[in-house]
């Protein structure tokens, strides 16, 4: 692997400074926490700056650094249950501190009871403005099938929050 260059450094940073909020978003969408997905973009870009010199070549680097991003993420999960066994061993931590708001949970939650593939096409769509089109060809699929996992995400996420509402509803009417 060569050493970048000057000219290759200028045309990360332009990429990066570019790219990097979008990238962030789509990895906070998959994964419900932004300090996690802040800490998978900046190793996804630090990947892409190891092979600069290749992935500049392609069509849309950026879609490469968001898929070693997604993997990432993938890699991450397995390691869950390790980290939950030991947290369920170390018992609650000392300080509480103040959560998200009611609706962020609802709608993280809501995304991370979608199929992969469908949460991955919300994220790319809603929250990253890309066409249908180019979400395709980002994932290797037909623009038929983002259309189809963009309709059922729609549909079960409207299901999700409309359950999450109800039974914030029966838990208020009950107190």
């Amino acid at each position: 692997m060569r050493a970048p260059t000057g000219s290759d450094s200028a045309d990360f940073d332009a990429f990066y400074i570019a790219t990097v909020r979008r990238v962030v978003l789509y990895l906070y969408a998959a994964c419900g926490d932004r300090a996690e997905a802040q800490d998978v973009a900046q190793e996804a870009f630090a990947r892409a700056w190891q092979r600069w010199s290749r992935v500049a070549g392609y069509d849309d680097p950026e879609a490469w650094v968001r898929t070693v991003g997604w993997r990432l993420l993938a890699n991450r999960w397995r390691g869950l249950r390790r980290r939950l066994a030991a947290r369920a061993r170390l018992g609650p931590p000392a300080e509480a501190t103040a959560g998200p708001s009611p609706d962020r949970v609802a709608v993280v939650a809501a995304l991370q009871r979608l199929p992969e593939p469908q949460r991955q096409a919300v994220a790319l769509h809603y929250l990253l403005d890309m066409p249908v089109h180019d979400i395709a060809v980002s994932l290797g699929v037909p623009d038929g099938t983002v259309k189809a996992r963009l309709s059922r995400a729609r549909t079960a996420l409207a299901r999700l929050l409309d359950e999450d509402d109800q039974e914030i509803s029966d838990v208020t009417f009950r107190a």
